[in-house]
């Protein structure tokens, strides 16, 4: 009855099912990543979400053969990065999976923004909108920093390149709005970077959540008032 049970909810609700995996990715992976095969882990981690976020779009007004063309030729230099070490195609993974979680990004507001009404799946999707729109700000730090060392610093290890973890933090940071942490944008290009990803989360904040908790009171109340 269990397996049936948890089978109908992932029916239901897939923005959840997608939204616990990338937390779950986010608490785990700083424990694989100061080992010698973190880059590993997280390159297969990165293959499954990219793969979970293709099957969500096709659920979305958005196009899955768009965001699995794009996912394709990152599953394949992540491959490479992991069988053959050959991390001078970090720049070019990391800008490609920053455009696939753009576009990924952009079909799950599409799908939020499709009528004027609020289900669960669609208050999950605002959650995992938020945190895709995040890793997407982080792959393009990480692209910045590959072609650009020294861009950002932190507090402890300043001269180092930040980790992803540290990298994603500053993302989450800067999209909610609530301050920027010990890591912080040295350099022209990633202070703008940074400014930009500032008004997206304001924007996203304002015009998507604000939104849909809107058609959610509206509904709540006109429920509260047939009754």
């Amino acid at each position: 009855m269990a397996p049936i049970n948890l089978l109908h909810h992932t029916k239901r609700h897939p923005s959840a099912i997608l939204l616990v995996v990338q937390l779950s990715g986010m608490l785990l992976y700083p424990v694989f990543e100061a080992t010698g095969f973190g880059q590993t882990v997280f390159n297969a981690f990165g293959i499954m979400i990219l793969s979970m976020t293709v099957l969500m779009v096709r659920r979305t007004p958005g196009h899955a053969w768009i965001s699995a063309t794009i996912a394709l030729p990152v599953i394949v230099l992540l491959a490479l990065q992991m069988l053959f070490d050959m991390h001078e195609l970090l720049a070019w993974s990391s800008g490609l999976e920053a455009l696939f979680y753009f576009y990924a990004a952009g079909s799950m507001v599409s799908y939020m923004m499709e009528d004027r009404r609020t289900t669960p799946d669609e208050l999950f999707a605002a959650a995992a909108t938020f945190t895709l729109l995040a890793w997407a700000f982080t792959h393009l730090f990480i692209l910045l920093q590959t072609v650009q060392p020294g861009t950002f610093a932190a507090a402890v290890n300043a001269s180092d390149a930040r980790t992803w973890t540290e990298l994603n933090y500053l993302s989450f940071a800067l999209l909610s709005s609530t301050g920027i942490g010990d890591v912080i944008p040295l350099t022209s290009q990633a202070r703008a970077l940074a400014s930009v990803e500032m008004l997206v989360g304001l924007m996203y904040l304002a015009a998507v959540v604000a939104r849909l908790i809107g058609f959610s009171v509206s509904s709540h109340s006109k429920g509260e008032g047939g009754g």
